[in-house]
């Protein structure tokens, strides 16, 4: 982990740095070029030998070689000083001026002879080139680096990295004539920059970008691949032994010249080399991506790097120069911006992205330098304008133009882009509207539907799927839910396992006419997507998480998607991941919502169809569930019910006994045979039974009480029917009892007073008495057959019997 940290860290640290130190030091070269005035120099290499000082070399186009001084003489006055030292010497050229005659007494072969010397100006620095090539230079180290931190992990981004330091050094780094220290270390920089370019330019060329069966690659290409840099180690070390003094030869000065031409031409041949190879390598690619893109390098490389070797390095070497022929060199810069559009995958659909945007910047500057002229000249017109308060108009003017600048190129871009797009334009700008206004439709299939018919008519082009995961699939696997273009509407889906999958879960937009992301797919999985018609893969990421995916297909004849197209693509798909995203869980909230209605509506259906009166009020007695029961029991409808306390809807006693139960059980009690009486209509009465318990919500907290009341008014009747019911069943027993008890006496009691009253006189006075006992007797079991009677009760109509069978 450690160790992958710290070559992270290197690989995003040293483009910066090096970019950092490269580009302080290119300010520093441009300070020391604008301040340097120069010195008045007679042309000659002086050298200290022993105690003589000796002219080393003389410059053919100097004013010493002009008086006749030549390599070898030895210095024995200047300007009537003696001179012992080659610092004395320099020291009597810095206080002359340019122009001014001076008189060098020489020893030329044993004899001494004066030389009038006219000093001239040592040549500057053009400032105007040089400020140029160094604004060329940072841009492309600015490039490279930027290249390098996007896509570190490619080797092919360091090369070019590397590249653009070789470029920048050449561009940027220049010596100024002052010969310091630091003088030298621009000199020299510019000369290894120079040496170093060509041999990095062709390998770049030979390996950039990837061709089937490079020989490069080969065991032989290995051994040959070193020769390429094998003329700039030549040309360093033979310019460090000829400064170093470590190569002695006749005319030093003429072979630094030869060194530096052939350093020139060097340069020249591996452009032309590079650039051939590349050509060459146009018609081995198959992907019409690469080809694209290999082309738009070789024109960039050409446009870079033909003018340069025609018109400059040529008619240098034929001795043919012309004024401005080394401004050529400042469009060596279209060669890394062309390599960095291709490492970037800068296709070359992007081409009119490219010109557009160039153009519009082009005609920003110049509008804005009319501007600024027109300002200043206006204001020359006005009353008390002079040189004094010309810095306070200038900077007035410059802040006319810094506030017209922005509006100024989104005017000019807006009509390019109306001017090129033309009908799409407004397609174009109703597309962002459109995906802003996605999130009012919250249906889901409606707005998929809306989302790939409006991308297909802004971009024009023939095939397009909204991928979302499959609900009935296993997770990761992507299915088409609106598509246009498909025979059938028929699109292949993502599969989990696949490695288009993986980088479409990771957020990551893969284009399959790249080359670079189709390597890194599977198989033939890039081929089979381009077979489907899609080409283009965007993810719709919501915080972080891919919600869904946009592919589309290329326009009519094959055209595919430029930068700005893919630019509009991935903020529409970011706007649509948020619509999405708030549809799909919109709908799963509305499936949540439509379940618990069904389950409130069969919770109410249960509450409503208890037997019971349900009442359940809050911890003030305030009443919130009130069922149809309770309306029937207490006569009270739920409207009027609901919301009010319990006292003003029970009887008093009824009340009372709910609050004294809630008090001595707070864990829930019942009460039986309460008298409930309806306080409104009829004021009817009521037994009933009442159970009351806490009503407690899903964190156990106590949010009311629960009242149950169950009607007994009928089982109470009946009860007490029963009651009666087993009283005459008792009494009817014992009636039954006593009556066979009593009915055996009064049998014979009535017997024997019949047959007394049988056995009497008529006219005897006892019989009277008899009669009276005969008819008490009679009386008597009728009373006993009476209660016989109230014990078994006879019911039901009367049938013959047959007594024989009784």
């Amino acid at each position: 982990m450690i160790q992958h940290r710290l070559r992270s860290l290197l690989y995003v640290g040293l483009p910066v740095a090096v970019g950092a130190v490269l580009v302080s030091l290119a300010a520093v070269n441009i300070v020391v070029v604008k301040t340097w005035v120069g010195e008045p120099e007679d042309g000659v290499l002086w050298a200290q030998s022993g105690a003589n000082v000796l002219a080393s070399d003389v410059d053919r186009r100097s004013a010493g070689a002009a008086a006749g001084l030549r390599a070898g003489d030895v210095l024995l006055q200047i300007d009537g000083r003696e001179a012992t030292s080659v610092a004395q010497v320099i020291a009597v050229l810095h206080g002359a001026t340019d122009g001014r005659a001076l008189t060098y007494v020489i020893q030329r072969q044993g004899a001494e002879q004066p030389v009038s010397v006219r000093l001239q100006p040592m040549p500057l620095v053009r400032t105007g080139l040089y400020y140029a090539l160094a604004l060329v230079g940072i841009l492309s180290i600015v490039v490279g680096g930027s290249v390098r931190l996007r896509r570190p992990n490619d080797p092919a981004t360091l090369h070019f990295f590397w590249l653009t330091v070789a470029f920048f050094g050449v561009l940027a780094f220049t010596p100024s004539g002052s010969y310091n220290r630091l003088d030298y270390f621009f000199d020299w920089a510019d000369f290894v920059s120079r040496i170093v370019l060509p041999p990095l330019f062709l390998h770049f060329a030979l390996v950039f970008p990837e061709r089937p069966n490079p020989w490069v690659r080969t065991p032989a290409g290995r051994l040959i691949l070193p020769l390429v840099y094998a003329p700039a180690v030549v040309l360093g070390l033979g310019r460090a032994a000829l400064l170093g003094g470590g190569l002695q030869v006749a005319d030093p000065s003429r072979l630094l010249e030869r060194i530096e031409m052939i350093a020139l031409v060097y340069l020249a041949a591996c452009l032309l080399a590079g650039l051939g190879l590349m050509m060459r390598a146009l018609g081995r690619l198959r992907s019409v991506t690469a080809r694209r893109q290999l082309r738009w390098i070789v024109w960039g490389s050409a446009v870079g790097a033909l003018p340069f070797v025609l018109l400059y390095v040529g008619p240098l070497l034929a001795g043919a120069a012309w004024p401005g022929m080394e401004y050529t060199a400042v469009l060596l810069g279209c060669i890394p911006l062309a390599f960095a559009s291709a490492i970037v995958r800068y296709r070359l659909m992007d081409i009119e992205v490219i010109i557009k945007r160039g153009l519009v910047g082009a005609a920003v500057v110049l509008l804005l330098g009319l501007i600024y002229a027109g300002t200043l000249w206006f204001l020359s017109f006005l009353p008390g304008v002079d040189e004094r308060s010309s810095s306070f108009w200038a900077l007035l003017a410059t802040l006319v133009v810094a506030l017209v600048a922005p509006s100024l190129r989104k005017a000019l871009q807006a009509g390019l882009d109306r001017l090129y797009y033309r009908d799409r334009y407004d397609y174009r700008r109703a597309l962002i509207s459109f995906t802003r206004d996605l999130n009012s439709d919250l249906d889901l299939q409606r707005l998929t539907r809306r989302l790939v018919d409006r991308i297909a008519e802004t971009l024009g082009v023939e095939h397009i799927a909204l991928f979302l995961p499959d609900p009935a699939g296993e997770p990761g696997r992507l299915v088409a839910v609106a598509s246009g273009g498909f025979p059938g509407d028929v699109v292949p889906a993502i599969e989990p396992g696949s490695t288009l999958g993986a980088r479409i879960a990771d957020g990551q937009m893969v284009v399959v006419d790249d080359p670079v992301p189709v390597r890194r797919l599977s198989g033939d999985e890039g081929a089979a997507w381009r077979d489907a018609g899609l080409f283009s893969f965007v993810p719709c990421v919501s915080n972080e998480l891919t919600i869904g995916l946009i592919a589309v297909g290329r326009r009519p004849h094959g055209e595919p998607l430029n930068s700005e197209d893919m630019t509009l693509l991935g903020a529409v798909a970011g706007q649509a991941a948020t619509a999405i995203e708030n549809a799909r869980l919109y709908s799963q909230l509305q499936g949540k919502a439509t379940e618990i209605e069904r389950l409130r509506q069969f919770s109410d259906s249960v509450v409503e169809s208890l037997s019971d009166g349900l009442v359940v009020f809050d911890l003030e007695d305030k009443v919130l569930l009130w069922n149809r029961r309770a309306e029937a029991l207490v006569g009270i409808d739920r409207g009027r019910a609901v919301g009010r306390r319990l006292g003003a809807l029970f009887s008093r006693p009824f009340a009372d006994a709910l609050s004294v139960a809630r008090r001595e059980a707070p864990g829930g009690t019942s009460l039986f045979r309460l008298q409930l009486v309806q306080t409104q209509g009829e004021r009817r009465e009521r037994l009933v039974n009442a159970a009351v318990a806490p009503f407690q919500t899903a964190e156990g907290a106590q949010a009311g009480w629960i009242l149950v009341i169950e009607d007994i008014t009928e089982r109470a009747n009946l009860e007490e029917q029963l009651r009666l019911s087993e009283k005459m069943a008792a009494i009817g027993l014992l009636a039954a009892g006593v009556a066979h008890e009593v009915n055996t006496p009064l049998t014979g009691i009535s017997s024997f007073t019949q047959m007394l009253l049988e056995r009497s006189d008529p006219g005897d006075p006892k019989k009277e008495l008899l009669e009276k006992i005969e008819r008490q007797t009679f009386r008597a079991a009728k009373i006993v057959n009476s209660l016989l009677s109230l014990a078994r009760p006879s019911g039901g109509e009367t049938l013959p019997i047959d007594l024989n069978a009784i």
